[in-house]
């Protein structure tokens, strides 16, 4: 039952991964279903926590952070403190999502934290782009530019191209927010030839736009 229950979690994420939100939430809807019947606490936490990141890919912020609330109040309980961190930070986006950037920061915060406490570099990279911006659309663009520029050299050093373009981006379009164009169109270029180098062509399409 256990290893059916995870098999049908990991369809879930698939078909989170190929966009298919509402097959995301079935297959993780029947893992969840085992993992109450067999009392498989750890497995119902990660099904909350995949229901979350699913709804927030719908736009339905409310409900992921209804999933993410119940899969932090698991990971609590059974100290798993990688959990812990992963929900707080996407309680955090869906609070960012939903222009509650207070909510967001109070998050962010809380997961920076737990990052920083178990080692783990690329969650602490995350927290440090997602806090630069939700401080740019509070309009704190200093600070903001402090966290971006720290996710930025987290990214460098663990060699996460994404994380490092993504920094660029978002550097730009705060220096477009304080009037340094030309400051804003360098941090997007540099961004612009990360995109192209990783073949993303959305984020290629955004730069361009920036």
């Amino acid at each position: 039952k256990q290893g059916q229950g995870q098999q049908l979690a990991s369809l879930g994420i698939v078909y989170d991964r190929l966009n298919d939100y509402h097959k995301a939430i079935e297959y993780q809807g029947q893992a969840f279903a085992i993992a109450e019947e067999i009392g498989d606490k750890r497995g119902k936490g990660n099904c909350l926590g995949n229901l979350g990141v699913a709804y927030n890919n719908l736009g339905d912020y409310s409900k992921a952070i209804n999933y993410h609330e119940q899969a932090l109040v698991i990971a609590k309980e059974i100290g798993d403190k990688n959990s812990e961190g992963h929900q707080l930070s996407s309680l955090g986006t869906s609070y960012g999502n939903l222009g509650d950037y207070r909510n967001a920061i109070k998050y962010h915060e809380q997961a920076l934290v737990i990052a920083g406490e178990i080692g783990d570099k690329r969650g602490k990279g995350n927290c440090l782009g997602n806090l630069g911006v939700s401080y740019n659309y509070l309009g704190d663009y200093r600070k903001a530019i402090d966290y971006q520029e720290q996710a930025m050299a987290i990214a460098e050093e663990i060699g996460n191209r994404h994380a490092k373009g993504d920094a660029l981006g978002s550097l730009g379009i705060t220096y477009n927010e304080l009037g340094d164009q030309r400051k804003a169109i360098d941090y997007h270029e540099q961004a612009l030839a990360i995109a192209k180098e990783v073949g993303d062509k959305h984020v290629q399409g955004i730069c361009l736009g920036n």
